[in-house]
């Protein structure tokens, strides 16, 4: 069974996914669009699982809301010890995003959110994202975390669309080439 990988991510300007203390207030700064998500609802249509970075899945907990996913999530870390009860059907996942394919392989599974930018640089260092959803936004953060992680080699993509909104934003499609 073939497994697709796919990252939705939220960039400043600059190139940053977060603040320097993974603040993610910015991202609500973008004027809203009445009816209008941006594509997130139909992304996550299309995704049967999650697989999330530690950091990510801790700034999606400190977030003062009730838990926003009703996915199954493998949370990747090798630190963490627990995942708290709120966070409904998510699990610890120690292994590599080959093994994460693996394992969703195994359970049915044929596309995954990868979410974080650390672990989407770790599956686009072994070529396996597929689909690379960015939404710039229109402001500039100064410093804080890139959108990428160390990546191993200069890495090309293929455009796929790109669509611009009337609040500043453009999002732009990409396919790993």
């Amino acid at each position: 069974m073939t497994v697709r990988c796919a990252a939705y991510l939220g960039m400043s300007l600059d190139g940053f996914i977060a603040g320097p203390n993974d603040e993610l207030d910015w991202l609500e700064g973008v004027e809203a669009i009445a009816g209008e998500d941006f594509g997130f609802g139909a992304f996550m249509t299309s995704v049967d699982a999650l697989v999330m970075g530690r950091r990510t899945f801790e700034a999606v907990l400190g977030f003062d809301i009730p838990w926003p996913y009703a996915k199954p999530i493998l949370v990747m870390s090798s630190s963490l010890q627990q995942i708290p009860e709120r966070a409904t059907d998510s699990e610890l996942f120690a292994g590599d995003p080959a093994a994460a394919i693996a394992e969703a392989a195994d359970r049915g599974w044929t596309k995954l959110y990868i979410d974080g930018g650390r672990l989407v640089s770790s599956f686009i260092n072994e070529g396996l994202l597929d689909e690379l959803v960015v939404s710039v936004l229109p402001v500039a953060l100064g410093t804080g975390i890139p959108v990428f992680g160390a990546l191993e080699k200069l890495t090309w993509f293929s455009h796929v669309s790109t669509t611009t909104f009337d609040n500043g934003m453009v999002q732009t499609t990409y396919t790993l080439a």
